[in-house]
């Protein structure tokens, strides 16, 4: 049985294409200068790494371990196939973003995560949802060059930290 961990939903007011529900993991990102733009605002490409670094840091709180790197002796590990990301307000430097995580369905060779992020009430405006997004994450043999199953062992943790079933 799953025991079910602590979850968040950070308040924002109501949108249409935001993510129902809640999340087992959070974690802040703070905004760089260099994260910014022309405009003034967070570029979008800086959105792809505030999901990466939410997603290394939901891995290794799951898993106590770091994320296996290739480039560390790794064999096998993950990689990301797909990420859809859907922008709904602009960020700004020196806000702190909440980056709300979860896996959604752990299928045999994948898993689906999705994030969210959000800004807390600054000088840029009352707290808003600023980004949801989507992706789907293959486990891999980096030697073979091909997917391989998602292991039990982290199969069995993700659902336990998410407090789920998510297989099949």
């Amino acid at each position: 049985m799953f025991t079910s961990p602590a979850r968040s939903r950070v308040a924002v007011p109501a949108d249409a294409r935001d993510l129902p529900g809640d999340f087992a993991h959070v974690h802040p990102v703070a905004v760089r200068f260099s994260d910014t733009d022309a405009m003034g605002h967070v570029n979008n490409a800086s959105y792809l790494t505030y999901a990466e670094i939410a997603r290394l840091a939901y891995y290794e709180q799951v898993t106590g371990d770091p994320l296996p790197l290739a480039t560390h002796g790794a064999e096998e590990g993950m990689i990301l196939a797909e990420i859809r990301i859907t922008y709904r307000a602009q960020a700004f430097y020196g806000e702190t973003l909440a980056v709300e995580t979860r896996v959604d369905r752990i299928g045999r060779t994948s898993f689906t995560m999705v994030h969210r992020l959000s800004a807390p009430a600054s000088r840029y405006g009352p707290a808003r949802l600023i980004a949801v997004a989507d992706s789907v994450l293959v486990m891999y043999d980096y030697q073979d060059e091909h997917p391989i199953p998602v292991a039990d062992g982290l199969a069995t943790a993700i659902e336990a930290f998410e407090g789920r079933r998510l297989r099949g």
